[in-house]
């Protein structure tokens, strides 16, 4: 992957964690439904901004990877937003296929932990 510079004025409100890093909660565009939680460095943000697609970085991989690429189940971003503290983006997606590298329409589809 290139090195993509994120544009300063945007990377000056996200608040990084140690490594580098801020979650990504990536939701259906269209319905809103959870699709999966990803981590986001400066560099898979500003590709996201460019390319319109789904690029987050492996923690486990150490290495960055855009979603579809080898499943083929690919996500056009439609809109990235910070939440109000800065360590948290959402990124709204059309998701094309499965979210979850299970195979599951989200990660979110294994079980519930609880409900009242």
């Amino acid at each position: 992957m290139s090195e993509t510079s994120l544009d300063p004025e945007i990377e000056s409100h996200v608040k990084w964690n140690a490594e580098g890093l801020v979650p990504a909660i990536v939701q259906q565009h269209d319905t809103g439904e959870v699709l999966m939680l990803a981590w986001v460095d400066d560099v898979a943000l500003a590709t996201m901004i460019e390319t319109g697609r789904g690029t987050y970085w492996s923690r486990s991989r150490q290495e960055y990877w855009v979603k579809g690429e080898t499943s083929g189940h690919t996500q056009d971003v439609r809109e990235i937003r910070l939440d109000c503290d800065g360590d948290t983006l959402l990124v709204k997606v059309d998701q094309h296929g499965a979210a979850c590298h299970t195979g599951d329409r989200t990660c979110f589809d294994t079980g519930v932990v609880h409900t009242r």
